[in-house]
Formats: C-alpha cells, structure tokens, sequence
C-alpha cells in the first residue's frame, strides 16, 4: 500500500508522485492508495492520484483510493472526476 503524506500541495506536488512512482512496481497487482494522513492539501493531491491512476495503467495494475478525506472527495466530484479515483472498498481490496 502507498500512502500520500500529510501536507500535499502545489509545492510538494512533483517530489510526492515521483516517489510514490518509485514505489508501484513493488506493489501487488491492485495498487491501493491511503489518503488517511492528508490534513492540508489543494487540488494538487488529485492531480498526483492521477498521475499514479496513469502509471498503474501502464503498469498492467488496478488502483483504488482508501480513506479519501471528504474535503479531496468533493473536489473530485466538483471536477468531475470521482468515477476514475475508485474507492477501495468498491474496488474489491
């Protein structure tokens, strides 16, 4: 399981999915995501959930989203984009 940090913005952004990249293909073939300790974020955090939605893709790997805060859950659904950052619990892990 990878787990995004506490703070995760514009700044952290880029370092944040690098790392987190770094880690996929270490990971099961269903890549979880846990948004558990993010407290300050801004929309910067879905765009890293994307980009980690993307690599899995390529990777041949499925990937869900765990204890999304409802704040980043909003958000998603204010853009739109709720339906490509599935839950885990939807998605069977």
């Amino acid at each position: 399981m990878l787990s995004l940090p506490v703070t995760l913005t514009h700044d952290l952004a880029r370092a944040c999915v690098e790392q987190l990249k770094q880690n996929l293909r270490a990971e099961a073939p269903q890549v979880v995501v846990d948004a558990a300790s993010l407290e300050q974020f801004d929309s910067s955090a879905l765009a890293v959930l994307l980009e980690l939605r993307r690599e899995c893709a390529r990777l041949g790997k499925r990937f869900a989203v765990q204890s999304m805060p409802q704040r980043l859950s909003d958000l998603a659904r204010l853009y739109g984009i709720e339906g490509l950052l599935p839950s885990a619990s939807s998605a069977g892990a």
